[in-house]
């Protein structure tokens, strides 16, 4: 990462910052709930383990992801959808804490989007070197509802593009505990990771975890 794209950006830092319309990061908004988030999270992945999902095109992807709720978002030979139940055990995902949902709602409504309700939970880890291309999250039924975006671990670079691919695309950085929320005008906006650099993080060691909430029916 570059130096000084995180010069006024550290694990210390709160507050509201405007990315566009309909989207923001609320700075440190999940850090006085990460050791509670992380002690769920290896709950959840015990029960549905992180794995690397193909893309329709046959490729593995860089993140590792598992899911939570009553929806999980699946990506296979097939194309990307959501389905009630893991692929691999072939039963229903763990359910999504209260503890997630609340923290969701509340950010959601921090930025502008009260009574958020969300059913599905993407979770994502980062190893270092581990990217996400830009893309769209475009496989939800409702599009009205906002995308919530919890970070933890390392920090890492969040691309904000338009709504074309070809947009230029601001890059953020996000710090363990970072929330971003977009919705509205910016729902359909293309994002992704850049490369995560080599760290360890004191809470989670030598990764990122994102927590992606949606409202997906």
């Amino acid at each position: 990462m570059t130096p000084a794209l995180f010069e006024n950006c550290d694990e210390r830092s709160t507050g509201r910052e405007e990315l566009a319309p309909g989207a923001a990061v609320l700075r440190g908004f999940a850090r006085p709930h990460a050791e509670h988030l992380a002690a769920a999270i290896a709950e959840i992945t015990a029960r549905a383990p992180f794995r690397h999902m193909l893309t329709p095109g046959g490729q593995h992807m860089s993140a590792a992801m598992t899911n939570c709720g009553p929806l999980g978002w699946i990506s296979d030979r097939n194309g990307y959808r959501y389905e009630a139940c893991d692929p691999l055990s072939g039963t229903p995902w763990p359910p999504m804490p209260g503890s997630f949902a609340h923290l969701a709602a509340d950010a959601a409504a921090a930025a502008g989007y009260p009574g958020f309700l969300p059913d599905a939970c993407l979770i994502n880890r980062y190893d270092p070197g581990t990217r996400m291309s830009l893309h769209q999250d475009r496989d939800e039924r409702d599009l009205t509802a906002p995308i919530v975006s919890v970070s933890l671990g390392l920090p890492a670079v969040f691309l904000f593009g338009g709504l074309s691919r070809s947009d230029r695309s601001d890059r953020i950085a996000l710090m363990h505990g970072d929330v971003v929320v977009w919705g509205g005008p910016s729902r359909l906006r293309f994002h992704g990771i850049l490369p995560v650099k080599e760290g360890t993080h004191p809470l989670l060691g030598r990764q990122r975890i994102n927590l992606t909430f949606r409202k997906a029916a």
